[in-house]
């Protein structure tokens, strides 16, 4: 059995101006750096951690090198932790796709598991990518404890993949809070949830 350490990237500049940041950059905020500090205080203070991956965006990478600085661990990016691909979404805000009210957008808010981003990823094709990179660090830290750094949507995505139900079923799966953290199990291919979205530790 492995358990993993799922923590959604601190507060960044995407979150703040309510843009939809898919792929792109953008950086944590001043809060974001302060919840990826307290994130990694927490995760000291109540898991002994045997390795770290991270997205190699830089919002979640800097959530991660603050855990990776605390425990003294490296920290290793992968490319499969990415968030969406959100296609023409990307870099816009959310009011102004909401405005267009377009059939995609509405699908999204309705109905996440079977959305798909215009010229991007589908929900379903995240959530394979997700899974087959969770499964793959998994298997190479049998027995040990590792933190995954990443972004909203493959989180929620995770959780879907755990529940086992039907992609409209993600519908029912609430976003998790920036820098909390979701502890689960993976054995024999199955990933079991134990806590989700824990952010006492940010005085929320």
């Amino acid at each position: 059995m492995t358990r993993l350490l799922f923590v959604r990237h601190g507060q960044s500049e995407a979150n703040l101006e309510g843009v939809f940041a898919g792929q792109i950059d953008p950086a944590l905020t001043e809060l974001g750096y302060r919840q990826a500090e307290c994130t990694a205080e927490f995760i000291a203070r109540t898991y002994t951690v045997d390795g770290i991956y991270s997205s190699d965006l830089q919002r979640a990478y800097h959530t991660g090198l603050a855990v990776s600085e605390k425990l003294g661990l490296p920290i290793t990016t992968d490319q499969g932790l990415r968030e969406i691909f959100a296609g023409d979404w990307e870099g816009r805000k959310f009011d102004e796709l909401a405005a267009e009210h377009s059939p995609a957008y509405v699908q999204w808010h309705q109905d996440i598991g079977n959305a798909k981003c215009p010229g991007g990823e589908t929900v379903a094709e995240l959530a394979d990518r997700i899974y087959r990179t969770v499964r793959r660090i998994a298997e190479a830290n049998e027995g040990k404890t590792v933190v995954l750094a990443l972004h909203a949507t493959p989180i929620r995505t995770v959780e879907w993949t755990a529940s086992g139900k039907e992609l409209s079923h993600m519908q029912q799966i609430p976003w998790v809070t920036n820098a909390s953290v979701s502890e689960f199990t993976y054995e024999n291919g199955v990933l079991t949830p134990v806590k989700i979205s824990q952010d006492e530790h940010l005085g929320t």
